[in-house]
């Protein structure tokens, strides 16, 4: 490969062709951080108003060092994937406390961070500070794959190493963030998992999978586990004009965040013997149990499957992760995707305030 027209091929579509993101207008590498974490798994699409939402609530180390978690979970809400949260608002502590709030622009102090992993740590780097550093993601594994025809599986953690040296090889030292973020959109525009857009490629006289005619055998990549199914109660108990609701763990699938109550199921149960299991759990009695919808949420590796209940109750004292809450209450608690899906079927009803 002709190295440098390659690394001009792509910079110079780049320039011209880039796509008018909002994380591209600034130089910030707390805010470029920022946006990497919510594209971690998320459609640009989404992450747009999010991340507009959030330099906006926290424009500084400081701010989000200092806000207090709830705050930063309800922002979130809707993201999905809450520890990424958490991580960077650690991340951003430790940047507080040690760095004087300056991001640092070094790979082996800014991977030393909470929740920072080399993908992260290569994009801020290069991207906010112009240092020549690899920021290899499943996306750039794609491009290069083809570029470069290397046939290894990217599933395979080890493989990573391949491509990471394959972009510290391939990189442009006069403008590595052009370059990085160069692939990134290639990936995003052009050379998509399915049906890549060879003849509008920039670089595609440099890419040896097309001249093979295996650009879409290509990248090998072994299929990920079944999801394992759950299967869940889900009940709004109305006391008055409260809701209960409950926290869940600080740790694992939505730490942190609050739900109608839950319970998991082992088998198929009527209303009112699943009135009778959240008797028994909350030590509260019960009445009017109704189941009012059904549904599945879909996560990574699992997949609940949720029936969804309306009870009422005389108020009683809850257990240590729930609490009694008004709506106007609720509307200020952070909830998840599953949560919402009830919280809609609720409104649908009339029985929560919109």
């Amino acid at each position: 490969m002709d190295k440098q027209q390659f690394q001009q091929d792509l910079i110079g579509w780049f320039r011209k062709e880039q796509r008018d993101l909002p994380w591209r207008r600034t130089a910030d590498p707390y805010q470029i951080w920022i946006s990497e974490v919510m594209l971690q798994q998320t459609r640009v699409d989404t992450v747009i108003p999010y991340y507009k939402r959030f330099v906006e609530k926290f424009p500084t180390v400081e701010s989000l060092a200092q806000a207090e978690e709830e705050s930063l979970l309800k922002l979130w809400e809707g993201l999905g994937y809450y520890s990424r949260a958490r991580n960077l608002q650690a991340g951003v502590r430790e940047v507080a406390e040690n760095y004087g709030g300056i991001v640092p622009d070094t790979r082996k102090e800014i991977s030393a961070l909470k929740g920072v992993g080399p993908y992260t740590a290569g994009a801020v780097l290069s991207i906010a500070y112009g240092v020549p550093e690899h920021a290899v993601d499943g996306n750039v594994m794609r491009v290069l794959s083809r570029i470069l025809l290397i046939e290894e599986d990217i599933a395979k953690p080890k493989t990573r190493k391949v491509f990471e040296q394959a972009v510290t090889e391939l990189i442009s030292h006069e403008d590595p963030s052009s370059f990085n973020q160069g692939l990134m959109e290639l990936g995003a525009l052009i050379c998509t998992p399915t049906s890549p857009k060879c003849l509008l490629c920039p670089v595609r006289d440099h890419c040896e999978a097309f001249h093979a005619g295996k650009e879409t055998e290509l990248p090998v990549k072994t299929k990920a586990k079944k999801n394992r199914n759950a299967n869940f109660a889900m009940m709004a108990i109305w006391s008055g004009d409260k809701l209960l609701m409950e926290q869940r763990p600080g740790k694992g699938l939505l730490a942190g965040m609050w739900q109608y109550p839950m319970l998991e199921l082992t088998e198929a149960l009527e209303a009112n013997e699943v009135g009778e299991l959240y008797a028994e759990t909350l030590n509260g009695a019960l009445s009017d149990i109704e189941k009012i919808t059904a549904f599945k949420h879909v996560f990574s590796h699992l997949t609940w499957n949720v029936d969804g209940y309306l009870a009422r109750a005389e108020e009683f004292t809850p257990p240590e992760n729930m609490k009694w809450v008004t709506p106007e209450q609720l509307e200020n608690l952070p909830i998840a995707g599953p949560v919402q899906k009830m919280k809609t079927a609720l409104e649908q009803r009339g029985d929560v305030a919109k």
